[in-house]
């Protein structure tokens, strides 16, 4: 009986401090979410740059006006195209840091410039007024920079 009870208390102290461990770990990548969420879905922005694994494609979004909707479509607008993708901020939970644990999804279901952007991209900085990605490709080892800024 005492065994018994040994091990459902070691079963509860693990349960109590796993709980208390994972909302204590969650709690400011939240914050940092709710954050970047509202700075994002305020006003318009613009991609003042794209390196693509070393090559500058900035200038394939210039007039491109992006708009991060609460419901999770990002649209791109230059005046005469108009292309909603989706966007949305997800916990990676692959660093100690909880402000790297978030990722940054970008997806435009289309074949045109805008598939480039498509990834999951690593939070370098962010602001109200300026968000910096990065990603770093799995295959190759190349090194892609984007970088929003609100207009």
């Amino acid at each position: 009986m005492k065994i018994l009870n040994i091990k459902n208390c070691l079963i509860l102290l693990f349960v109590i401090s796993g709980i208390s461990c994972k909302k204590e770990d969650d709690k400011p990548s939240n914050n940092i979410k709710n954050t970047i969420q509202t700075n994002v879905q305020s006003g318009t922005w613009r991609i003042t740059k794209f390196i693509d694994s070393d090559s500058d494609e900035t200038h394939e979004f210039n007039g491109y006006q992006f708009t991060f909707k609460s419901s999770g479509v990002l649209n791109a607008n230059d005046g005469v195209n108009n292309i909603d993708g989706v966007w949305n901020i997800t916990s990676s939970n692959s660093d100690d840091d909880s402000s790297k644990d978030l990722d940054f999804n970008i997806y435009f279901n289309s074949s045109n410039q805008f598939e480039e952007i498509n990834d999951d991209w690593d939070i370098i900085s962010n602001s109200d007024v300026k968000i910096e990605l990065i990603d770093i490709s799995g295959g190759n080892g190349g090194t892609d920079y984007l970088t929003f800024e609100k207009n």
